[in-house]
């Protein structure tokens, strides 16, 4: 039992000492004055003396290289992170993808209601279709507002017509 107990205490342990290094924030002042919070060091160009809070575990090393060796150093240096983008960056991109996210959605529906209107126009048009292919005597009404009956030619006119509508309203 002296070992389980000894197991569970350092593992407590451990947890409070990751938990500790994943709360690590660093603070600095930017050039405008403002302050900055991150859990990334701040970029490059800000002097030491902004620097307002860093991780007990983060410090700056200061390398001190011969004059000879100065240019290989810098090359050889590892390149800082880039710095997290700022809440106005990030207030943007936000902004930004919920209006492409509603112009997305406004777009969909006009397809939507475009399709529907397509679908009862087809419907429409083979009802007619089958009428006018029933044989049955149909009338129309002429300029005069009077009711006549349409002829063979008139019939087979408006078959074609009919036709060509529901070739492109029924794909």
């Amino acid at each position: 039992m002296p070992r389980k107990a000894s197991r569970q205490a350092l593992a407590a342990l451990l947890c409070l000492v990751v938990a500790g290094a994943a709360q690590a924030q660093w603070k600095w002042r930017d050039a405008r004055g403002n302050v900055q919070y991150s859990d990334m060091p701040p970029p490059p160009g800000v002097p030491e003396k902004d620097i307002l809070q860093r991780p007990a575990a983060a410090a700056r090393a200061i390398v001190v290289v011969p004059a000879g060796q100065a240019a290989s150093a810098a090359a050889s240096a590892p390149k800082p992170a880039a710095s997290s983008p700022s809440k106005a960056e990030q207030d943007a991109t936000a902004r930004q993808k919920q209006d492409q996210d509603r112009e997305a959605a406004k777009q969909k529906e006009e397809e939507r209601r475009l399709a529907e209107q397509r679908r009862e126009n087809c419907s429409r048009a083979q009802a007619s279709l089958r009428d006018l292919q029933s044989g049955l005597r149909l009338t129309r009404t002429n300029d005069k507002g009077e009711r006549v009956f349409m002829d063979d030619a008139q019939r087979q006119a408006e078959i074609e017509r009919t036709r060509q509508i529901v070739t492109s309203e029924c794909r």
